[in-house]
């Protein structure tokens, strides 16, 4: 590639270590000490606290990138133990940082995920008081706001919305579109069981409007579905050592996206939908055809006699038009199943600063894996499927 089409990569998968101020900094008094905050807990353990509740501790970086560079080994990590911020790299947590590494790196730009308040702001729906849950999603999406202009539209922060609060949601959304110029917002796959309407529900049929009416894309990223349940335990056989149940956990909790795939592609929610985009986050590639074909073997081979009962669209045609899947570490799902999972259907990500995530040299890997496929594909699959998706503007 000559110089005039030089690929810019775009990774649609980090995280943002929040600094502590992020919310104090820029609440108002009346909630300055309501708002989430690191404070020592009753052992001298600091905490993510809002409200005197605590949303995790200990209160650390999310990141396994050491201050030096290295990417610290899972056997020396603990996802329940996150590093403090003076142990990890700046780039976990400052723009300037992260700027340089990804110009280190190769990457232009990158989508950005929460930590603190969960991948979906799951964990601010356990609050008491809902109208400080409410400011805290606001603040969050205002500070990422201010990030997407001070990276010079480099980096992407995904909005957060309350979910639990359709009205407020609807508003939410409408405010990170317009005003805040955020790209696209992360939701939550399993409200039912937080005691919510599953996302068959008309209940949501206002927010799939507008999102389509605001031409933005629903994520599901990994993860954002927990209520109660421990993430890293469900489905892990409790003999495993600490380390292992971190790796199985992590592994069976991506898997968790085949749930999403299939409840979604059974379902109307594309054809009622036809142009909204969604996009299962964070959980790889491999796994989809399998889905897919599982899914057409028995819906069109018991297809009912009732029209009223079938799909007016197979579930893989549905998929191509309209849902879309990430990878990173893979190599078997890029090289082999690319054009069956959908060359336009599938974009890259590193998950940086998460312990996964693919360090220090995504781009490499990533072109590598890409290569039997050659450069036209290379560009979509690096650059311009994010472009199309999230409406970005390189």
């Amino acid at each position: 590639m000559d110089d005039g089409e030089k690929l810019k990569v775009i990774d649609v998968d980090t995280h943002l270590s929040e600094p502590p101020d992020l919310w104090t900094s820029r609440a108002p008094a009346s909630w300055r000490d309501r708002v989430p905050q690191v404070r020592e807990d009753s052992d001298g353990v600091p905490a993510w606290v809002v409200d005197n509740q605590i949303l995790s501790k200990p209160a650390g970086a999310s990141s396994t990138i050491r201050r030096d560079g290295s990417k610290r080994k899972i056997w020396e990590w603990s996802i329940t133990d996150t590093p403090p911020f003076e142990e990890v790299s700046p780039a976990s947590y400052d723009v300037g940082e992260r700027l340089a590494l990804m110009d280190g790196q190769g990457v232009h730009a990158q989508l950005v995920y929460p930590n603190v308040t969960g991948f979906g702001a799951h964990r601010l729906m356990k609050l008491d008081d809902q109208d400080l849950a409410k400011a805290v999603v606001s603040i969050y999406n205002d500070a990422v706001g201010e990030l997407q202009e001070q990276s010079n539209r480099r980096l992407f922060p995904q909005a957060i919305i309350p979910f639990w609060d359709l009205e407020a949601s609807l508003g939410e959304t409408r405010r990170a579109k317009h005003e805040l110029g955020l790209t696209g917002i992360t939701m939550t796959s399993e409200p039912h069981a937080a005691g919510l309407p599953d996302l068959l529900d008309p209940h949501w049929h206002p927010l799939w409007e507008l999102c389509t009416d605001l031409d933005i894309p629903v994520n599901f990223h990994v993860g954002a579905t927990e209520f109660g349940a421990e993430a890293f335990n469900r489905g892990v056989w409790p003999s495993h050592d600490a380390y292992r149940r971190i790796i199985v956990g992590s592994c069976l909790l991506e898997l968790h996206n085949a749930r999403v795939l299939a409840n979604l592609l059974a379902s109307d929610l594309p054809d009622r939908y036809p142009s909204l985009r969604w996009v299962v986050v964070e959980s790889g590639m491999g796994w989809v055809p399998y889905v897919i074909e599982r899914l057409e073997y028995q819906i069109l081979e018991t297809e009912p006699d009732d029209p009223e009962l079938r799909l007016p669209t197979p579930p893989r045609e549905a998929f191509h038009r309209q849902v879309y899947t990430t990878f990173w570490f893979e190599n078997a799902g890029p090289e082999l199943l690319l054009e069956t999972v959908g060359f336009d259907n599938v974009m890259f990500e590193t998950d940086f600063p998460h312990p996964t995530c693919l360090y220090p040299n995504p781009v490499e890997h990533a072109m590598k894996v890409l290569e039997p496929w050659g450069t036209d594909v290379q560009r979509k699959v690096l650059q311009d499927n994010a472009v199309r998706v999230y409406n970005l503007e390189l």
